[in-house]
């Protein structure tokens, strides 16, 4: 019985060392955390235990307005003082480095065309930073966000940091006020959003196969990537990865943008993995959705003019359900 217990302290041991040697790792932020349990291999922390393994991360489990969250239609407040979003780009197109993070399809803008975002909830300018891609496995899950407790096959997000009052992302990450994200879900159609189409096309998408693979992109622009609509709902959360920091404001499209069934196909086929490694799908790369915690979702979406706000009846009538408040249904 001694020698049982022998055992079992050491095993313990050894874990206590390997998250210590983790923890005590200078590139923590950055490498050691996944979205999904790798079969082989050491320890790497999934969503639960982000908040667990790290001090820093300690908001991702104790923190009171966490992102993403399940989006409930009718609990939604009309705002009235929510104005259209206004997108400058200065009537320029921009550039930017697609890159395999391993854990995201990330397209970092070049600083040479700077593209701000106003309007809707934001007090100051915030500047556009990355293009971030979450997707599943399947077409019934991969979007962070829920809508009345049912996913879509993807997310776009954009993200802003506030260039009024911080110097970069990093900076303004940890500070009040810091982030605005705009979200746009992705459904799969027989047709593609443009700007997707330029980047999901077989062409570019190859070059991003494996983990950390990058390929430069041009002539991007970044209005064709909004779909057509004024409406959205707001509400303030947080990063979506570790840290978890509580700085971010949240701006959920009320429409879709699409991308084709083989464009989907494409992303699933994309390694976390480099070449030497087995290969394992970077799909379902999202974070399960997050107590609201009584949080206030506004909407500039006037209920009482429901009409107005709704799809007209000609080739989307088959996109949306008739029923749906918010615009969107997760299937098609």
């Amino acid at each position: 019985m001694e020698i049982v217990w022998e055992v079992l302290f050491l095993l313990q041991a050894n874990f206590i060392v390997c998250i210590s040697a983790q923890q005590n790792s200078p590139k923590i932020h950055e490498g050691w955390w996944a979205y999904k349990e790798v079969v082989q291999g050491s320890f790497v922390p999934v969503p639960s235990f982000w908040g667990l393994v790290n001090s820093a991360w300690n908001l991702c489990s104790v923190g009171k307005r966490q992102s993403p969250v399940n989006i409930e239609t009718s609990h939604m407040i009309f705002d009235p003082f929510l104005t259209p979003l206004r997108i400058n780009t200065g009537g320029r197109k921009v550039s930017g480095t697609m890159y395999n993070t391993g854990r995201h399809v990330s397209l970092r803008l070049d600083k040479e065309h700077l593209v701000n975002i106003s309007g809707g909830p934001m007090t100051y300018s915030h500047r556009l930073e990355e293009i971030r891609l979450h997707f599943g496995s399947e077409d019934s899950q991969g979007s962070e966000h829920l809508l009345n407790g049912q996913a879509f096959s993807g997310e776009v997000q954009l993200i802003h940091y506030n260039h009024e009052l911080y110097t970069n992302v990093t900076e303004a990450a940890k500070s009040p006020n810091g982030l605005v994200v705009v979200s746009i879900f992705i459904k799969v159609s027989d047709s593609s959003n443009p700007f997707l189409n330029r980047m999901l096309n077989r062409d570019t998408i190859t070059r991003i196969t494996y983990k950390n693979d990058a390929y430069l992109l041009q002539g991007l622009n970044i209005e064709e990537l909004y779909p057509e609509t004024s409406s959205f709902i707001t509400y303030d959360g947080s990063m979506t990865i570790p840290p978890c920091y509580e700085t971010a404001s949240w701006i959920i499209m009320n429409k879709p943008v699409y991308i084709t069934r083989m464009q989907m196909h494409s992303l699933r086929l994309l390694s976390q993995n480099q070449p030497s490694q087995i290969f394992l799908s970077m799909s379902d790369n999202f974070r399960p959705v997050q107590p609201l915690n009584n949080r206030c979702i506004r909407t500039n979406i006037n209920f009482s003019l429901q009409g107005k706000d709704c799809p007209n009846n000609r080739a989307q009538k088959l996109q949306y359900r008739a029923h749906s408040l918010f615009g969107l249904a997760p299937s098609s």
